[in-house]
């Protein structure tokens, strides 16, 4: 059985059928690593996770890869606002560069703990400079684009499929654009796709181009990068619907006009995670990471749990009473599948017939658009059936486990969901509570780290940590 989407191209749920048959040629729009990523981009990624591994589990073969900003793309999608490098650059006192290599590795941290997989491909669109240069003077060939004021801007009105992915009249689209005014363009929807004068001065990554000196626009990294890694035609495009209406139909415009064809067949796009009824957003300064949610005592997999529990197209609402209702599910499920474990009878043996009708009852639901939701049901019905004996039924979770990525046949907490690199401050700041006789907030800290079964060994020379 194939896996069938809901493609934001054409409107409607489709089976999808791929390019080269059993290979999967998967692409998705990575960070603007600036900042730490927040737990709504984060659900994006968890998305996206699940279908990958959905699509191996069915028996594709996938080549994924991921494009990571490290240019100073401008805060507003469509080439208006601060730029978010040289924002952070300041903010934290770093070069542009330094601020572009933590936080990348920040975000892969992050994606370690939620049990996100690496893509076969992680390319930085500083690394592929010459790439995009030689995709916009393909376009500026075609007859594509135009210069002015010394940038060179992509014309939309030279692309008449424009607003086919929102699928919004163009009235629409500018309405719901956050476009600056730019005398330079000569549609408000047209876009830049090489600066040569920015309106930032001293502007720091720069690189020489046939059109002078400067920097690419956001959109084109992503469509001279997939190429280079997925050839002409890509089976599958995925990111956030904000990037729908700007980001993703500009995508679209540039890459099929410098290709001469149809550039991807299924457009995927993940739904906001919401509190208070608003979109979670850095624009707002204090957003929640897996690590301030760590600190609170919950694990990188609850908040994997929390996503996996309503369908990656519907808006899903956090707080933390659904998150500490998550945790507390997700533990007594690893509790019923470790009392299986331990309940094995060394000569059970496996009926491959009843385990195909529930592997069956799986596939049905991730091949339905990802119905991860149905899919848990699925494997409560495996936990409580009665015919099926442990060996069984721990082979099935373990088979699940590979979609839902949970680690639910691990005992106890996830050792590989804790980041010791806030248990060392978390110990260091015990110390110096320690040293300043403050011993409510020395208990405090030695509680809190132990509800993640890290249990604090004091001596003379200070505090250690172990796992209990």
């Amino acid at each position: 059985m194939g896996l069938a989407v809901y493609n934001t191209l054409t409107g409607k749920k489709e089976e999808v059928i791929p390019v080269e048959e059993g290979k999967i040629r998967l692409y998705t729009c990575g960070p603007t690593v600036y900042d730490y990523a927040h737990i709504g981009n984060l659900r994006t990624y968890i998305f996206e996770d699940v279908l990958k591994k959905s699509l191996k589990y069915l028996g594709y073969e996938v080549r994924h890869v991921m494009n990571i900003t490290d240019v100073g793309h401008l805060e507003s999608d469509a080439d208006a606002g601060e730029d978010k490098m040289a924002r952070g650059a300041l903010r934290e006192k770093k070069t542009v560069w330094e601020i572009a290599r933590f936080y990348e590795e920040a975000f892969l941290d992050d994606c370690r703990l939620l049990n996100i997989e690496k893509p076969t491909v992680i390319c930085r669109a500083t690394e592929h400079i010459n790439e995009m240069i030689e995709f916009i003077s393909l376009l500026e060939k075609k007859g594509f684009t135009y210069s002015a004021n010394g940038n060179i801007y992509f014309s939309i009105d030279k692309f008449p499929d424009y607003n086919n992915l929102a699928r919004l009249s163009m009235e629409e689209l500018r309405a719901g654009s956050r476009v600056e005014i730019d005398i330079n363009k000569k549609n408000p929807l047209d876009f830049v796709l090489w600066f040569t004068n920015s309106k930032f001065s001293n502007q720091i990554m720069q690189w020489e181009s046939p059109w002078g000196k400067g920097f690419p626009g956001w959109h084109i990294e992503c469509s001279a990068m997939s190429v280079k890694y997925l050839g002409e035609r890509i089976d599958i495009h995925c990111g956030g619907v904000d990037h729908i209406p700007v980001h993703h139909t500009n995508e679209i415009a540039q890459s099929e006009s410098g290709l001469g064809h149809k550039w991807v067949n299924y457009w995927i796009h993940g739904e906001f995670l919401v509190m208070d009824n608003e979109k979670i957003s850095k624009s707002k300064g204090d957003f929640l990471t897996v690590a301030k949610l760590i600190e609170k005592g919950y694990s990188a997999l609850d908040f994997r749990y929390f996503c996996l529990q309503s369908r990656y197209r519907k808006q899903l609402a956090f707080n933390f009473d659904s998150l500490e209702d998550a945790r507390k599910s997700l533990k007594r499920l690893r509790g019923r599948v470790r009392n299986i474990a331990e309940s094995r009878n060394e000569n059970e043996t496996i009926d491959t017939v009843e385990l195909k009708a529930y592997k069956d009852k799986f596939i049905n639901q991730i091949s339905d658009d990802l119905n991860l939701p149905n899919a848990f049901s699925v494997l409560s019905e495996v936990i409580r059936d009665g015919k099926l004996n442990n060996s069984e039924k721990l082979y099935l979770i373990e088979d699940f486990d590979r979609v839902m990525s949970l680690e639910l046949s691990t005992e106890t907490e996830i050792k590989s969901s804790i980041d010791s690199h806030w248990i060392e401050q978390l110990v260091e700041e015990r110390n110096q509570a320690r040293k300043e006789k403050n011993w409510a907030r020395a208990d405090e800290i030695r509680n809190l780290l132990l509800e993640q079964d890290i249990e604090i060994v004091d001596s003379k020379e200070g505090s250690t940590w172990r796992y209990r």
